[in-house]
């Protein structure tokens, strides 16, 4: 396997990739077709194998050519992007954050007016994207990932606890509270499977009763969505109910909650992490999380 020695050629095999025509890729870049030609066909016997299947007519992509055409593409928009920031010079300006579905709905979004009034002069890109994230990847300033936590760990926020929750709507006449008794006459709503509320029962030595868990849901956010709804009882994170509990739409009832192992952690990508705009995120992130907590421990 011979190693790519120069990216000679790669914006030119872009262009006509793009265009499916080294004609119209001279055009855009200024050049012969000719030129454009070579300078595939330098790339292909740079990298050892056929980038265009070439018809009297016109030129088509091969297998090999579509793969690397696709990875050529992003670069190059990444590199463009990189380039048009750095001429506008609002790196410092712009504030990417990667983050999860359910979080960036329920916890952040809702909160983010308060971080821009204390710093309108940042412009904020939020990604919800519950997949891996490379944090290294220049299109990231900074991530806050939902998963598995030790305490000690430098990037923790917060450590999650799932609290059972619902909505006012299903109080009866001259109810002003849920209890855990009345679990059995409500469905009782899950993440996917009965496992967390089956060891929230345990904790509580209420496993005795016949309970309907019938409504599972795929992500956190709609969970708690479905609960303010009225839908049952859910058992869901604490922040991401939270801004529900503090506005009266969902609430608490009052129980041991059952060990839980997850939680939020903050990541910076390590060529920014010294930069304004990510320690001032960090700044009021952090303290919203220690608000966040001291609203919980009371319930513990």
């Amino acid at each position: 396997m011979k190693p790519l020695r120069s990216l000679s050629g790669l914006i030119d095999f872009e262009c006509a990739a793009r265009w499916g025509s080294f004609k119209l890729a001279a055009r855009e870049l200024h050049k012969t077709p000719a030129a454009v030609s070579l300078q595939v066909k330098q790339l292909e016997e740079a990298v050892g194998f056929a980038l265009f299947v070439r018809h009297p007519r016109h030129i088509a992509l091969t297998a090999k050519g579509q793969e690397l055409a696709v990875a050529v593409g992003r670069m190059l928009g990444d590199l463009r992007t990189k380039v048009a920031a750095l001429q506008r010079g609002d790196e410092e300006a712009v504030l990417r954050i990667s983050t999860t579905h359910s979080f960036a709905l329920k916890w952040l979004v809702p909160r983010m007016p308060g971080f821009t009034k204390l710093h309108p002069e940042l412009d904020l890109r939020i990604d919800s994207n519950d997949a891996p994230v490379d944090i290294e990847d220049d299109a990231v300033d900074v991530a806050i990932r939902y998963g598995p936590v030790k305490d000690g760990d430098p990037a923790l926020l917060f450590r999650e606890r799932l609290v059972p929750v619902y909505s006012p709507a299903l109080l009866g006449e001259g109810r002003s509270e849920l209890t855990l008794a009345d679990l059995a006459r409500f469905p009782l709503l899950c993440e996917r499977s009965p496992e967390a509320w089956l060891q929230l029962l345990n904790e509580n030595r209420a496993l005795k009763g016949d309970y309907d868990f019938s409504r599972t849901y795929s992500h956190w956010g709609v969970l708690a969505q479905a609960a303010a709804a009225g839908q049952g009882i859910a058992l869901v994170p604490y922040g991401i109910a939270f801004q529900d509990i503090l506005a009266g739409t969902l609430r608490v009832i009052a129980c041991r909650s059952a060990p839980y192992a997850s939680g939020y952690r903050f990541l910076a990508n390590p060529h920014k992490e010294t930069m304004l705009k990510v320690q001032q995120f960090r700044a009021w992130i952090v303290a919203e999380m220690t608000e966040m907590r001291r609203m919980l421990d009371p319930q513990a």
